[in-house]
């Protein structure tokens, strides 16, 4: 029955992803990649040309993983798209990623690593075009943000982050004029 149920929500999430509410928009607007080898963020035009590039960005204090799991302070790897923005969070502007994609529910829900309850919760949140829950085991409430009050030394020094990506203040304010919506984000 379970793999049964993979199988079917593994073609199940390729429908989604390719025809989800963001593909579109993405497609016509500037992207992001994140290089956490780098430490660089980099936005492209629609067209992969370099339209700004930001150094000594901080990611998760846990390095990165291929699925960030609560708690365990990681940057997930992958392709995501901004799915929603706070300009009031405590860290200033907080771009909110579609995490967890349905691909990485799909792999974990394979390895036992969240509950059927929780499985389903997440590509009913892809089917109807909605933000993923983010109180799953996989977490949430990942995203691109800037220092807020927090420190422009350690900003520069360490990975800090609980596994979202931090830029300076002054830098998400520059980004905002690219971010939107359905940005596609990619992690690498």
């Amino acid at each position: 029955m379970i793999i049964l149920r993979s199988v079917f929500y593994t073609l199940f999430a390729l429908v989604i992803q390719c025809s989800s509410v963001f593909s579109y928009a993405a497609s016509q607007q500037p992207w992001v990649l994140v290089d956490t080898q780098n430490d660089v963020l980099t936005v492209f035009s629609a067209a992969d040309h370099v339209i700004i590039r930001f150094h000594n960005i901080a990611i998760g204090s846990g390095g990165t993983a291929e699925v960030h799991r609560k708690g365990d302070d990681t940057t997930p790897l992958g392709t995501f798209h901004v799915a929603w923005i706070n300009h009031h969070s405590r860290f200033g502007t907080f771009f909110g990623f579609d995490y967890p994609s349905s691909g990485m529910a799909i792999r974990a829900y394979a390895k036992g690593n969240i509950t059927g309850a929780e499985f389903d919760a997440i590509i009913d949140a892809f089917r109807r075009h909605r933000i993923p829950p983010q109180n799953t085991s996989l977490g949430g409430q990942l995203g691109i943000h800037g220092l807020g009050s927090g420190n422009l030394r350690v900003q520069q020094s360490v990975d800090w982050t609980d596994g979202c990506v931090a830029i300076t203040n002054r830098e998400i304010k520059t980004l905002s004029l690219w971010v939107h919506v359905g940005t596609r984000v990619v992690i690498r």
